[in-house]
């Protein structure tokens, strides 16, 4: 009883405008992102998603005040390296990341893979089973470093980089490529949105988990690790999968 309580206190509060975080003295912590859906996405001016509803949700628990806003995934993150935001979400750890970021706990379990038309018989279980394919991804990204690794052991690949991921799967469903590489949940989310009825998912790469990043400068360990504990004890209560499972998403595993 206690969790569908919070669960309905979760929508009602802090109601996060989008708008320039350039003055982010009034809040303890502001949180850029971009529009990313299933993850975060924006319903008029109001950021949704299962991050952002967690977010909330750790904030009225810790009695902090905290901003939400969505930009263009290179200004949020951009934002986040000059100060006028404290955290971007929802992002996957890398070494770059780790030398400026603290992270929360991860909090989604997640999963990159192959799309391709439905044309294709393609059953991805290895890496070689895209060699010769022309594979878009979105990127500069985590997600595009992850098929450049692949790309080092299988040469015979072709990386075809866009700015966005609808921009890969339209040249998909159009036959300008041979597959994307994407999050599988973004991927059905986009296909669902274009009505891609021509696209499939052709099986998994990686597993991994998403994370929300604090910049070190303009964020304090010790807010940090109060947010963390936050987490894990709504974690252990079972709040964070109940939020999860609403989106058809998976809690990740903490130590």
């Amino acid at each position: 009883m206690k969790n569908k309580i919070f669960l309905i206190t979760l929508f009602m509060m802090l109601y996060c405008l989008t708008i320039n975080a350039s003055s982010n003295d009034t809040y303890d912590l502001v949180f850029a992102t971009q529009d990313f859906p299933p993850f975060s996405y924006q319903i008029g001016k109001y950021v949704a998603g299962p991050a952002a509803d967690i977010i909330r949700g750790i904030c009225s628990d810790i009695n902090l005040t905290c901003m939400i806003y969505c930009k263009e995934w290179s200004d949020a993150q951009m934002d986040v390296k000059k100060g006028k935001a404290h955290a971007m979400f929802m992002i996957g750890r890398n070494k770059n990341r780790t030398s400026w970021l603290h992270f929360s706990h991860p909090i989604i379990r997640t999963e990159y893979g192959i799309f391709v038309r439905k044309s294709n018989a393609l059953d991805y279980t290895m890496q070689i089973d895209i060699k010769g394919y022309n594979v878009g991804v979105y990127g500069p990204s985590n997600t595009s470093q992850s098929l450049l690794k692949i790309k080092k052991i299988i040469k015979d690949l072709r990386v075809d980089f866009s700015p966005d991921s609808s921009s890969c799967f339209k040249k998909l469903s159009t036959g300008e490529l041979d597959a994307v590489y994407s999050n599988k949940a973004v991927g059905r989310s986009l296909i669902n949105r274009y009505q891609m009825k021509n696209i499939r998912y052709a099986g998994r790469d990686k597993t991994l988990d998403y994370y929300i990043g604090f910049n070190q400068k303009f964020s304090s360990k010790a807010l940090v690790d109060k947010f963390n504990a936050s987490f894990e004890k709504m974690h252990k209560n079972g709040t964070i999968h109940e939020v999860l499972s609403m989106y058809g998403m998976e809690a990740a595993n903490i130590q």
